[in-house]
């Protein structure tokens, strides 16, 4: 657990957390759950990635422009590697800013006034867990089903 500084903050740590992410890329590690700490300073995690771990379009890009630069090491490649020959790198999801609606749950919200109604009174942020599960899904019938 690392002790980064809030934006704008260089005290008590300069680390930031895109600093810190990128080392921790670089060495197959991921990031994970945040708490604050104090006004200033919030607590961030980072951990190996486990074997079927989900990537994000953003460490994705990240990772390949680490690669390019020549600063990944062995362990961050070996998880690129892995990530592209079982198909997660090719899976990756968008991050709120950037998820879109998929076209079947658009077209099955329309066919329903009410639940569209309520899908976008939602807040950003329960509207991008549905669609981060809803995305998460393999098989069609479970996607279909949760749908």
């Amino acid at each position: 657990m690392l002790v980064l500084a809030n934006k704008c903050t260089t005290s008590p740590t300069s680390l930031t957390y895109d600093k810190a992410l990128e080392q921790a890329i670089c060495i197959g590690w991921i990031d994970g759950q945040v708490r604050r700490r104090d006004e200033r300073t919030y607590f961030q995690r980072f951990t190996p990635r486990r074997a079927r771990s989900r990537w994000s379009k953003r460490n994705t890009t990240l990772a390949e422009r680490l690669i390019s630069e020549g600063r990944m090491q062995a362990a961050g490649i070996a998880e690129v590697d892995r990530a592209k020959a079982d198909g997660r790198w090719e899976a990756a999801y968008a991050g709120s800013a950037t998820v879109r609606v998929p076209d079947d749950l658009a077209a099955a919200l329309a066919g329903e006034p009410k639940a569209k109604t309520m899908f976008r009174r939602l807040t950003s942020q329960n509207r991008y867990a549905i669609l981060y599960r809803i995305e998460a899904v393999k098989r069609p019938e479970t996607r279909a089903r949760k749908i």
